[in-house]
């Protein structure tokens, strides 16, 4: 084993031995006979407009497993307007008071000098594995793309779980015959701090009588805006590791947790957990200790993770995954 050398490393020294150095000959500079040239440069011309991103892309960030439906509505009028409307109504209703008991922000008069960002209301109608509509989604998003570096917002950079890795401990937790658990953080953004004074417009449709020229200055973190996925991620880590988890180094949003014989595996994808262990004694008391630090659902058993169907045979110890809703969702998006 000692005398193996890397193929790589054949390969190279060969090339290196066979190979015959060759002048390489460089073509003569062109001299310009123009005296001026050299001192007036050429400054390329650049253009002054301002990009800002489409208002169609708000939003798209928030969860990359599912394409929206071509029937959730688009906007406020929208919503007011479609058939579900009483629905929609409800589930900003719950997003608003969500926000009010959060104290994320407080109405103020727009100092001098502020341009306040704007925020608009993102609608999703969440599925079942049957493709039957279970819940009403509405999430108020910040249009962060407003945001100026430097004011708004310094550093963005946020985490999320590989695929990949949550396939390989999908396959470990099928081989070991472990409990694979699942659990949604609502309003996960919520939960981070803001070091940078934002100031927002108020929601359309939730506007306050008698303060309609004030503004939301934000005082926690919401969706849309581009330090609200970092400031969420260093809470949650800042919490789990407390809790006696231990961070991969190779994969940050896994974390696992050992006392003796009991293990726990912890995966965040954004707002999305899973745990997998070897005892449910254990595996509760890490549900009720999230609980207590943020506002979960539990999910139960995992049966739907990122758009994925998980389909598993405990009693031969498998585990498949269908992305068959996604296929039909396709298919019927191209109407095909």
């Amino acid at each position: 084993m000692n005398d193996f050398v890397p193929r790589s490393r054949i390969v190279l020294n060969e090339m290196s031995g066979d190979t015959i150095p060759r002048e390489v000959t460089q073509p003569n500079p062109i001299v310009s006979s123009d005296p001026t040239q050299d001192q007036q440069p050429t400054i390329p011309r650049r253009s002054g407009r301002v990009r800002t991103q489409p208002e169609r892309y708000i939003g798209l960030g928030e969860s990359v497993e599912n394409l929206p439906d071509d029937d959730d509505p688009y906007t406020y009028k929208e919503a007011m307007e479609d058939v579900d409307s009483r629905h929609w109504q409800k589930a900003m209703q719950s997003e608003i008071e969500s926000m009010f008991d959060n104290k994320v922000w407080s109405l103020v008069d727009l100092p001098k000098g502020i341009k306040p960002i704007g925020c608009k209301w993102v609608y999703k109608r969440k599925r079942g594995m049957d493709g039957k509509v279970e819940t009403f989604k509405a999430r108020l998003v910040a249009k962060g793309y407003t945001q100026k570096e430097g004011i708004d917002y310094e550093e963005t950079f946020s985490l999320v779980a590989m695929l990949k890795s949550i396939r390989i401990l999908l396959f470990i937790a099928a081989s070991l015959d472990l409990e694979i658990w699942q659990m949604d953080v609502k309003i996960a953004f919520l939960n981070g701090s803001l070091d940078e004074s934002i100031y927002m417009m108020q929601p359309e449709g939730f506007i306050e009588k008698g303060q309609m020229e004030k503004v939301c200055k934000l005082q926690k973190s919401i969706y849309g805006l581009k330090q609200a996925s970092r400031s969420w991620n260093i809470r949650f880590d800042q919490a789990v590791k407390g809790f006696g988890f231990i961070q991969n180094p190779d994969e940050p949003c896994v974390y696992k947790r050992i006392k003796g014989d009991k293990l726990v595996f912890l995966i965040l994808y954004v707002d999305d957990i899973l745990l997998i262990g070897n005892d449910v004694g254990v595996l509760t008391s890490v549900k009720e200790w999230l609980a207590k630090q943020f506002d979960m659902k539990d999910l139960g058993e995992a049966s739907f993770i990122l758009g994925i169907q998980v389909i598993r045979d405990r009693k031969n110890r498998t585990i498949a995954l269908s992305q068959a809703s996604y296929i039909d969702k396709i298919l019927s998006r191209f109407s095909m």
